[in-house]
């Protein structure tokens, strides 16, 4: 199958291709299912870093299209790690149900750069979502004690339970997605930011963009990573 424009214009950016492995799944909830692969030497070709993500090549009819994972729990020494699918009717989550031990699939390297800001900062500020909880959990790992401040949103009452690398620095408060961002939203044009803090949002497209405006308009544009996961 195609991998069309899209992955011509990545090849001719030397973006790296290799074939993964599906050697496990786990129903983490009754909406988000976590899948093991062998990384085809991907690991080994590249440096970690906290929220690193790939691009997996997703079966859609006659073509395949690119959608971005987070990769949890990377293990270069094993050549393995797996991925986290939040589910909902589309390409990438029915591929996810219906795939099964020793199936392949593709993935392209390119894009995914992120370092943790040195000096440590004061706190932390992150809005996500189920989507970006592996990330969310990636990024709480790295930063170990520094203090936290995290907000969710959620859809299916299970999202609630969905596991997170909080520590004792860490506050997590879910909040419902009925309100299309809003209370996300808010919350970061009334928050009140302590001298030195960094900013990490990955959300829906508008709610992004929308939050990102507000961090900024308090933090230097530099202390603020932003990254739309859906739209």
């Amino acid at each position: 199958m195609s991998r069309g424009l899209q992955g011509l214009v990545l090849k001719a950016l030397g973006a790296d291709d290799y074939e993964l492995t599906v050697t496990a799944k786990e129903q983490v909830t009754d909406s988000y299912l976590r899948i093991s692969f062998t990384a085809g030497g991907l690991l080994g070709h590249h440096d970690r870093h906290p929220t690193q993500w790939i691009r997996l090549w997703i079966p859609n009819g006659d073509k395949h299209q690119q959608r971005g994972y987070t990769l949890v729990d990377p293990d270069e020494a094993a050549d393995t790690f797996d991925i986290e699918f939040a589910l909902h009717d589309g390409p990438a989550a029915n591929w996810a149900v219906a795939a099964e031990v020793g199936e392949k699939i593709g993935a392209t390297v390119m894009g995914s750069k992120f370092a943790i800001p040195d000096p440590a900062p004061s706190e932390y500020v992150i809005f996500g979502d189920p989507a970006a909880v592996p990330a969310i959990n990636s990024l709480l790992d790295a930063i170990g004690d520094v203090p936290a401040r995290v907000w969710l949103e959620w859809q299916h009452e299970s999202d609630k339970n969905l596991p997170l690398k909080a520590t004792p620095a860490t506050t997590v408060q879910w909040v419902e997605r009925g309100t299309k961002g809003q209370v996300l939203r808010d919350t970061a044009a009334q928050l009140s930011l302590a001298p030195g803090a960094f900013g990490w949002v990955a959300c829906e497209f508008h709610t992004t963009r929308d939050i990102t405006k507000s961090l900024k308009s308090k933090l230097p544009k530099t202390s603020v990573k932003s990254q739309a996961y859906w739209k």
